[in-house]
């Protein structure tokens, strides 16, 4: 099983060393000590653990969906020119970029600071994991 060390453990859930630690020593995560003496959370766990506690923003428009890649955020920044705009949200800890019409920005009525919705819906997505 993949085992993570509380550092990494830490970046995974967004939290510091000792928050991770905290958890240990409660009891809400288990740890183990790897071969080299190292505290080591299993991955399985701290996943399922992230898993329980993802807390999705409130969905602002109202309206179901069938995609599940839905990411609330905020617009950051919008470069147009006559035909095309790119247009940057902020949804947490992710910058989601898209490309689409300068009349359906303009028909949105998107600006920086608008609250908007980014829905990736994708037939080709790449998995990677370290050697």
């Amino acid at each position: 099983m993949p085992q993570l060390r509380i550092s990494d453990a830490a970046t995974f859930l967004g939290v510091s060393d000792d928050t991770v630690r905290r958890l240990v020593d409660s009891g809400v995560l288990a740890a183990a000590i790897d071969e080299s003496g190292r505290k080591v959370i299993d991955g399985l766990a701290l996943a399922m653990y992230a898993r329980a506690r993802a807390a999705a923003a409130a969905e602002p428009l109202g309206v179901s969906s069938s995609a599940r890649n839905r990411f609330v955020g905020l617009v950051t920044e919008i470069t147009s020119d006559e035909v095309m705009s790119q247009v940057e949200l902020q949804c947490g800890p992710y910058r989601v970029v898209s490309l689409l019409s300068t009349e359906a920005v303009r028909d949105l009525n998107l600006e920086p600071g608008s609250v908007a919705v980014a829905v990736i819906k994708s037939t080709n997505v790449i998995v990677e994991v370290e050697r």
